[in-house]
This record gives C-alpha cells, sequence and structure tokens, in this order.
C-alpha cells in the first residue's frame, strides 16, 4: 500500500496532508490554525463496552501495562466505568475524589470501560467490536518501544492475535484482541 504524502501552502498555513480525492483547500478546518478558544482542549478518553471487567481489566493492565485511574459505580442504572491509562513510574494516582477527577479527566489518553451489570453472565457476546458488518469503530492503538519484543510477550501470555507482525500489506504493525475481541494495534515509532 502506497501513501502520497504532500505539505504544500493553504491561504491558512503549511499543511501535511495525503492526497487523493479528499483536498484539504475543500476541508477549511484541515489546514486552518485551531480557534484559540480550543488551544486547551484535551482528547481525553475513549470508551468501549466490556462483557466481563475482570478480563478486560487483567487484560488492559497485566498485558499491555495500563494501570487503572478511576472506577465509578452507578448502583440507580447498574453499570460500573473503568479510566485506565498508562502512568509514568512513581507516580501518585490522587485518591480523593475531586483531585482523582481532576487527575483523571485532565490527562490525555484514558481507555474509559464501561460494564452494565449482568453481561458478564451472559452467554452470547451483547458487543459489536466495529470490525465485522456492519463496520464502524476499528481499533485502539499502543505504541511500544520495541514491536517485534512487544509481539513476543504476547505470544508467551497467550494473546489472541488479528494480524501478527510481518503479515499483511503492512508488515510493520501487529493487531491483537482484547477479551471482547475489540482490535488493538500495535506500533513502534519511526516504522509505520
Amino acid at each position: 500500500m502506497k501513501v502520497t504524502k504532500s505539505v504544500f501552502s493553504s491561504k491558512y498555513s503549511p499543511c501535511l496532508f495525503n492526497e487523493g480525492d479528499l483536498v484539504a483547500e475543500n476541508i477549511p478546518g484541515v489546514c486552518a490554525t485551531p480557534d484559540t478558544e480550543t488551544k486547551k482542549y484535551v482528547f481525553n478518553h475513549t470508551m468501549l463496552r466490556v462483557k466481563d471487567p475482570k478480563a478486560s481489566l487483567d487484560f488492559y493492565t497485566r498485558v499491555l501495562g495500563m494501570k487503572l485511574v478511576r472506577k465509578l459505580d452507578f448502583a440507580e442504572w447498574k453499570f460500573s466505568l473503568f479510566f485506565l491509562a498508562y502512568v509514568p513510574e512513581g507516580t501518585n494516582i490522587p485518591t480523593e475524589n475531586e483531585a482523582n477527577a481532576k487527575y483523571t479527566f485532565g490527562r490525555e489518553a484514558v481507555l474509559e470501560l464501561t460494564h452494565n451489570w449482568g453481561t458478564e453472565t451472559q452467554e452470547a457476546m451483547p458487543y459489536h467490536n466495529g470490525n465485522t458488518d456492519p463496520r464502524g469503530f476499528g481499533h485502539i492503538c499502543v505504541t511500544v518501544p520495541d514491536i517485534k519484543a512487544a509481539c513476543e510477550r504476547f505470544e508467551t501470555l497467550g494473546v489472541n492475535f488479528q494480524k501478527r507482525l510481518g503479515e499483511g500489506g503492512m508488515k510493520n504493525i501487529a493487531f491483537i484482541k482484547d477479551p471482547d475481541n475489540y482490535w488493538v494495534e500495535i506500533v513502534q515509532a519511526g516504522l509505520l
């Protein structure tokens, strides 16, 4: 698969944009300087619904190395939220509710797992991972320092692969699957 990139100057600013049917001049915001009102916006989290929180928490903490930074239970509506993130070693995660809320919702790259109580005992998978028809959501992505070593570790841990390193057209990436069959892309910076 060949990806062509072009850098050009628009009336807004220099811009890196993939060539193809979408042309930056036809999408004014692509190369525009963001509104000043958005300068402190942060992409905080994405959410996945999970069937069994024990299995999912084990996968995202033990297999992928994330930390649980916040948990919220909503007994009235019978669901729980688990917020996970990569936390630098030695970081103290605040335990007081308000400080923890600021810590969790003021940072980047958080994964929210939503568990609707009772799904863990259902035989059938109650959720669609987005990668079968009708397609929608595709995957999340984790960058690792050494993709070969990471994939060997995943093999040792018995992780299910959707695509192994070296397979398919894009040889330098892998896809593993979490307990709900959501895909997790594994990349190494500089190899794509």
